[in-house]
């Protein structure tokens, strides 16, 4: 089969080339991936991963071989499917905690965002505890899990507060329903009650200052690249300050994620959610769709696999 492999040769330190079909073990089963949408952990991080890898976290396909213990998904299911690697290749193997089952006549393009993306926004948001209600903030509106975010927290009840330093981008950030578009924490109008945090760096620092008693924010992506410091006095709890909790999030240590993996996929497919796909291309173009200074819309490049 072919596959996107490490390659630290290549600029992009990827090539693609014939590698040998996945061998599956008692509890895999394997698809015929059609679909996947890189992220930026995957490609942040493909300096550091060995020659010969193939990387990936995320794709959507078609189950080609059960597994043999019979557990997982169906021949002949579209599946979203997540794992630490292997998502770039027209093969790959999947178990059943970490498979989402698509509906009948699902769209393998707009399955392939679910994994990450789609399931990071839910998991992220119920960190915060129940929504309905509270104001929350979601720091970093216009990637693909800040627009996931938008509208999971606003379907929950939430009032929703986003930023964005795209004018462009606010009416579609109030079309998924953000109640409030601003460019930092620095312009909230009042204090929140959670924070999921996409940008890291002054941005958290920021928007922790802005949370109300008791509220939460849950570190869910680095984005702005930028250290996070904290001056003498910002985690004092006077002042109205008291009970505030920061906490730290990793998709890859979340458990039972088949079930909302198999949720997301059914909402996007019904129309429930937007897919947040920005713009399809050919697996054949990976380097190029993700090269420095490539031009790219806020949500996801969904990559189609031949």
């Amino acid at each position: 089969m072919l596959a996107w492999t490490v390659d630290h040769s290549s600029a992009s330190h990827l090539s693609l080339r014939e590698v040998p079909d996945p061998v599956p073990g008692p509890h895999d089963a394997v698809i015929q991936v059609q679909a996947f949408a890189p992220n930026h952990g995957d490609l942040e991080g493909l300096p550091h991963l060995p020659d010969g890898m193939i990387p990936g976290w995320d794709a959507a396909g078609v189950v080609v071989a059960e597994a043999p213990d019979g557990t997982g998904p169906r021949l002949g299911q579209i599946v979203a499917s997540l794992g630490p690697y292997g998502a770039w290749a027209q093969r790959r193997l999947v178990t059943a905690e970490a498979v989402g089952i698509a509906p009948d006549g699902a769209d393998p393009n707009v399955t392939s965002v679910v994994p990450v993306a789609a399931t990071s926004a839910l998991r992220g948001l119920r960190r915060l505890g129940p929504l309905l209600g509270r104001r929350v903030l979601v720091l970093g509106g216009t990637s693909a899990v800040g627009l996931y975010a938008v509208q999971l927290a606003a379907r929950g009840g939430a009032e929703v507060v986003t930023t964005t330093r795209n004018p462009a981008a606010r009416e579609r950030l109030l079309g998924l329903g953000a109640h409030e578009v601003v460019v930092s924490p620095s312009d909230l109008s009042r204090d929140v009650s959670g924070v999921l945090d996409l940008l890291g760096g002054s941005y958290l620092v920021g928007a922790f200052a802005r949370l109300a008693p008791g509220g939460i924010l849950v570190a869910l992506g680095h984005a702005a690249g930028e250290d996070e410091r904290f001056a003498y006095g910002d985690l004092f709890g006077d002042g109205n300050r008291h009970d505030r909790t920061l906490t730290t999030f990793f998709l890859g240590a979340e458990a039972g994620l088949g079930p909302d993996l198999t949720w997301l996929a059914t909402e996007i497919h019904e129309g429930r959610l937007d897919p947040v796909v920005a713009a399809l291309r050919s697996w054949r173009e990976l380097p190029d769709a993700f090269a420095p200074g490539a031009e790219r819309a806020p949500g996801k490049v969904v990559l189609t696999v031949d």
